[in-house]
């Protein structure tokens, strides 16, 4: 049985992930089968109120910037049980007969859409209420020890801001904030029986990512036998920004990437934005979901039905695996960055066998990447790991006459199957595999955001089904995370276009706290770790093109 672990989430954009995140563990304990395939308490914790049910609440700490949290209260929400969604919906698939179905406008600060200052647009007729923050849509109770506000600086405004990776970096080195943190580590590392690590959830774009810096280093002195998987998460960059704005960001991301790395036993980038560079490239797009980029409430949630996919190595009820032994085995050779893929949902037919399923992916699997990085033409990785969920286990139906059986039909397990694709699709990767029986749940708050084309459970339609559907309450999803050469032009873009001379432009980030030698060394770092990704291939430097300007 996995031990506990503890989740920290740093900054706003990691607060929506992280709000998504919960809900769906949430979703879980309601319709988990029996026995349950993933273990609840790796995540949660379980408490009783006075005279009240026992009532489970995320083992978290949660760090956000003065009025990034609405009306929810500074000291948690309490022990109440999880209580569901009562808001309005928004549904954003196609209409059958053409048009769009009604839209939330609701953004966030560093949104494409709004005033620029994190007020949402106009709502048009039928709008559901606008979401803003991500305690509009958190649907779990936070313990009172998860939240801690800082009030040095604002979420939302046009000064006070935390807008540099050096100011992070000065508020945790500021011992009364050190000493919150660490109370809150504290108390729940304390109350945990077997402890494997840490999940950190951190916003790069921002100043949180040198936040995340001091965060992961303190973790990695104070437990350096523990796992410490980081997560840097960047929302969808809008076209049309501040060019200061804009290098302060690219900044944030090129420093936040080599501290996180540099402390943490496995490091991913997610975003849905093409391009984490100055130079923004469009969105990444899914077949099946119609989603608002510039809305921070779609974005995160398809990021944290990734991330609940990807994590399930470690949440295993059936295995002593531990977060720790999943990053070494994806970060040997000192790579210790990976990337993440997923297809959310995996089209599939209903009622097809998973043999059946995979075999008509023969010539590519249907996921995309999600750490911004160009994709390659070659499936090429050196370690993987991937989970499969939500699709049926049976055996292949017969194979047609005159035709060979497919060699996954003589698999034994499902496990056994999906390893002999992968050897397939990846040979010489280092590959595991996991199937899963429970899909992704995706009721809301999760959006509905999905096309017609989608069954109740996610699966495949011939033709769109009405618009007076209920919606999409679950989907199959395939997901991964890869040590893979596509790293390698990611990291060497990021160290091009930060080059000594647009450095000198902008010299109001050494003024917080970032001195030049630690800026240089930092670069030093970004380079050799791009190196050791580098194959050779053409593939390497796909991304070192897109990246310059």
């Amino acid at each position: 049985m996995p031990g506990e672990a503890v989740t920290l989430q740093l900054g706003h954009y990691s607060g929506c992930v992280g709000a998504h995140w919960w809900g769906l563990q949430a979703a879980a304990l309601r319709s988990a089968p029996e026995p349950a395939e993933l273990r609840a308490a790796a995540l949660l914790r379980f408490g009783r109120g006075p005279g009240g049910p026992e009532t489970p609440t995320p083992r978290l700490v949660a760090l956000e910037l003065k009025g990034g949290v609405g009306s929810l209260r500074p000291d948690g929400a309490g022990t109440e049980p999880p209580v569901s969604w009562d808001g309005a919906v928004a549904d954003y698939r196609d209409r059958p007969g053409g048009g769009c179905a009604p839209r939330d406008t609701g953004s966030c600060r560093g949104d494409a859409a709004g005033d620029g200052k994190g007020n949402p647009g106009a709502a048009g007729p039928g709008a559901a209420p606008s979401v803003r923050l991500w305690s509009d849509f958190l649907n779990v109770h936070l313990h009172p020890k998860s939240l801690y506000v800082i009030r040095q600086y604002l979420h939302d405004g046009d000064c006070g801001c935390l807008e540099a990776f050096g100011q992070g970096e000065s508020l945790l080195q500021d011992p009364a904030c050190v000493e919150e943190v660490e109370d809150r580590l504290h108390f729940y590392v304390e109350e945990c029986d077997s402890l494997q690590g840490f999940q950190v959830l951190c916003d790069l774009h921002n100043g949180f990512s040198g936040v995340g810096a001091k965060v992961t280093e303190l973790l990695h002195d104070e437990y350096s036998r523990k796992g410490i998987l980081t997560w840097g998460l960047t929302p969808v960059l809008s076209a049309v920004g501040d060019p200061q704005n804009s290098f302060y960001r690219l900044m944030n991301t090129a420093l936040g990437i080599a501290h996180l790395s540099r402390h943490s036993s496995l490091f991913c980038p997610l975003s849905l934005s093409g391009s984490l560079g100055l130079k923004p490239q469009p969105p990444v797009t899914f077949p099946y979901i119609k989603y608002d980029a510039s809305l921070n409430y779609h974005s995160s949630a398809i990021l944290a039905a990734a991330l609940d996919t990807l994590t399930a190595p470690y949440r295993l009820s059936s295995s002593q695996g531990s977060m720790l032994h999943f990053a070494d085995s994806l970060t040997f050779s000192g790579r210790k960055v990976v990337a993440a893929w997923a297809a959310l949902p995996f089209p599939a037919l209903p009622g097809s066998s998973l043999p059946d399923i995979l075999s008509a992916h023969q010539q590519g699997l249907p996921w995309k990447l999600l750490s911004s990085c160009r994709e390659q033409k070659l499936s090429c990785c050196f370690a993987q790991s991937v989970v499969l969920r939500g699709i049926c286990q049976e055996k292949s139906s017969s194979s047609c006459p005159g035709q060979p059986p497919s060699p996954l039909a003589s698999c034994e397990s499902p496990e056994q199957l999906l390893q002999q694709f992968l050897h397939t699709q990846f040979p010489g990767a280092f590959s595991t595999s996991l199937v899963l029986q429970q899909p992704c749940d995706t009721r809301p708050p999760f959006p509905q955001f999905f096309s017609p084309l989608l069954t109740r459970r996610g699966f495949l339609l011939d033709k769109a089904q009405g618009f007076s559907s209920a919606g999409v309450e679950s989907v199959p999803v395939l997901a991964a995370l890869q040590s893979c050469p596509v790293l390698h032009g990611l990291l060497s873009g990021l160290c091009r276009q930060l080059q000594e001379p647009r450095v000198r432009r902008w010299s109001s980030f050494g003024t917080a706290g970032l001195e030049q030698d630690d800026f240089q060394e930092a670069l030093e770092e970004l380079r050799t770790l791009s190196q050791c990704y580098h194959t050779g291939l053409a593939a390497d430097g796909a991304e070192d093109e897109e990246e310059s300007d």
